[in-house]
């Protein structure tokens, strides 16, 4: 009896040694992780970003200039970094045809308190921590500019230089001239049912450049009634944003290799570059939690549970050639603060509107709304994607009742 007894209290000693030395991995394993994302948070990277402020396009003759004014800021609170060299490019598009074509470029730095003329050699600046840089770009070539399937590609190739050490990086941005289409604007009506019609606008494409608030009231103009809502797609809205960046600035981690695997090869996390984007935002730790989590819950069938843990951003990265050239060798994340911005364009131009992602099988994902009474409205409308999802350039939607 004895023998018995004793043998049942080994087994649940060793029972309970299990299960402390189980518990005592996970509680490991998590700080390790918390660890790692310190880590990736505190490790040594350029602060260095570039923002697009203005440009003009100025005919004159049988030419066009092209000014365009940026900043260059460092967020840096004790670090100065170093701009060792900075040169821009330019590409012309007829539709999705690159085509060659000469120009002349100048650039100025403006520096506050002091301006420089850059001809051939970019000279090395020093931006401080916490101030910035102006730079001013001119460009003059042949008219090309004419219609709104003609845009100019701004490609700047920069270096940054300091504690990190040395990171080359590009950024890109889209000059049209918008006033040939706004004066001519396209509608396209689609009719959805015997209650509602939509009206699609074509728009130049769209970039950094414009405001979001300002370029979609220019576009509406004249055309919105009383009760019309206003759609616009997250992709085209996180463009004008800036939420769009080249894989060549993106510092993949070892990480990020790993995690990626977890998805469908058609996904936008399926990349080393999409996933460090989402590892950027919310961390390692609660990515793999939300992948434990979501994959037990799909022993019972229930999918979806990661992208609600990890937040709407992470169902709204495209990864490149998921979006409309040129952005296609882009990953575009979500926009910023789409609840706020359905508040702001709502308020200018006095109609509900909605913040949408939308594609050709379906389904409908509001975003954003000015106001919770127009989903039910959006999600029967909108099945049939009347803005498209290739190469419309529609990005703007007016949901609008017949019988106004």
């Amino acid at each position: 009896m004895n023998i018995t007894v004793e043998y049942q209290r080994i087994n649940l000693q060793i029972e309970s040694n299990k299960k402390m030395i189980l518990i005592n991995l996970l509680i490991v394993s998590f700080i390790a992780l918390i660890i790692i994302d310190l880590i990736i948070k505190c490790y040594p990277k350029s602060k260095l970003l570039i923002k697009p402020i203005r440009y003009k396009i100025k005919s004159n003759n049988d030419f066009e200039e092209v000014r365009c004014e940026f900043e260059i800021y460092n967020s840096s609170s004790n670090k100065e970094t170093m701009i060792p060299s900075l040169n821009s490019e330019l590409n012309f598009f007829n539709k999705k045809d690159v085509i060659q074509f000469d120009y002349k470029k100048e650039i100025l730095i403006d520096y506050g308190d002091s301006k420089k003329n850059i001809t051939s050699y970019w000279p090395t600046i020093i931006v401080k921590s916490n101030s910035s840089v102006k730079i001013y770009m001119k460009f003059i070539f042949k008219k090309y500019l004419v219609d709104n399937d003609k845009f100019l590609w701004l490609k700047i190739n920069w270096k940054h230089y300091g504690h990190f050490g040395l990171k080359i990086n590009q950024n890109n941005f889209l000059l049209s001239n918008h006033k040939t289409n706004m004066k001519y604007r396209k509608l396209i009506h689609h009719p959805i049912n015997n209650e509602y019609e939509a009206i699609a606008i074509k728009t130049n494409i769209l970039g950094a450049f414009d405001d979001p608030i300002e370029i979609i009231y220019k576009y509406c103009e004249g055309i919105i009634r009383k009760d019309d809502i206003l759609v616009i797609g997250e992709t085209p809205l996180a463009i004008m944003q800036g939420r769009y960046i080249n894989p060549k600035n993106i510092d993949y981690s070892f990480f990020s290799k790993i995690y990626c695997y977890f998805f469908h090869p058609t996904s936008s996390l399926a990349t080393a570059c999409g996933m460090q984007l989402l590892i950027n935002k919310i961390g390692i730790t609660r990515i793999t939690l939300s992948l434990l989590l979501g994959s037990l819950f799909k022993l019972f069938k229930i999918n979806g549970i990661f992208y609600r843990m990890t937040g709407y951003e992470s169902s709204l990265i495209d990864d490149i050639s998921g979006t409309t050239t040129p952005y296609d060798k882009s990953i575009v994340m979500g926009p910023i603060n789409p609840k706020l911005y359905c508040k702001q364009i709502s308020k200018v131009l006095k109609i509900n509107t909605a913040v949408v992602d939308v594609n050709d099988l379906g389904g409908v994902k509001i975003v954003a709304a000015s106001n919770k009474s127009i989903i039910k409205i959006l999600h029967n409308t909108l099945k049939n994607n009347p803005a498209g999802n290739d190469d419309q350039k529609t990005p703007i939607v007016l949901i609008r009742k017949k019988h106004n």
